[in-house]
């Protein structure tokens, strides 16, 4: 994988398969890494829009069966790494902040917050309890250290895990720059480079865009906040939205793209 920019430009792309918020839903997941592999074409190209992780019990599985789809779509294709991307969601993001959490100024604080979105089933996954993690988090820096070195021991236990949290970018893009791919949204009042945490966050109103942002004719983002989706509407929009609240909707929407903003395809997990 490639870490060298937070920003991956889609070179020469047929279509550009985006997959929105898995949060950890591997079984939701298989029929749409079928549904891929069965119709993946040469110069095809991948974006995972972020939200792997989080919400659901089955974070290992889940970041195994992409990281094992990415590995045979790149031998049977020839793909480059650039070609499959995974994009920073909300639950990403919580989870490296965790990760961090020897340097947090209030670890207590952060920790309730975060479990009540739904961190805690990730660590979960990965052999933490929730009780074990909030005592250690108010026992002081050096046994909040020993802990996080222990979290991502557990992590490096599962190939290609460690890999897929240090390499998260940022958004995606077609080289015609029509059609930009993102986890929740932008400021369109900023350039990319300026949005800081909107990708993951949100940014207020952004569902309301209806005009381009810069070139950018449709935008793609993998999670919402509020309700009210209907995949085929997303066609007549900006923004295509692939993602359905409420959070425990087992249901992972997907879409296949041309490189120019069009919509080719609208599909849901069965």
């Amino acid at each position: 994988m490639n870490s060298s920019s937070n920003f991956i430009e889609l070179k020469k792309a047929s279509r550009i398969w985006a997959i929105g918020s898995i949060h950890s839903n591997s079984i939701s997941f298989e029929s749409i890494r079928n549904y891929i592999i069965k119709n993946f074409q040469e110069n095809d190209k991948l974006v995972f829009l972020g939200n792997l992780i989080g919400l659901g019990d089955l974070t290992k599985e889940t970041i195994s069966s992409v990281i094992d789809l990415r590995f045979d779509l790149m031998s049977k294709h020839k793909l480059k790494p650039t070609e499959i991307v995974f994009l920073r969601g909300a639950q990403e993001e919580m989870f490296s902040k965790l990760l961090q959490l020897q340097i947090a100024p209030n670890p207590i604080e952060i920790i309730n917050w975060m479990f009540d979105h739904g961190v805690d089933k990730t660590l979960s996954s990965y052999g933490f309890s929730k009780d074990e993690v909030i005592n250690i988090a108010s026992s002081g820096t050096v046994s909040i250290s020993k802990w996080t070195s222990r979290l991502n021991k557990s992590i490096l236990k599962h190939p290609g895990h460690k890999e897929y949290f240090t390499n998260l970018k940022h958004a995606a893009y077609s080289s015609s720059k029509k059609i930009l791919f993102v986890n929740r949204g932008v400021d369109i009042t900023r350039p990319l480079s300026a949005q800081n945490d909107c990708f993951w966050w949100g940014y207020q109103n952004f569902s309301k865009i209806n005009k381009p942002y810069n070139s950018f004719i449709r935008i793609v983002r993998g999670y919402q906040s509020n309700n009210s989706n209907e995949l085929e509407h997303a066609k007549n929009r900006v923004i295509c939205t692939l993602f359905k609240q409420p959070l425990t909707n087992n249901t992972i929407y997907a879409g296949i793209f041309k490189e120019n903003g069009e919509i080719l395809e609208l599909f849901e997990s069965n």
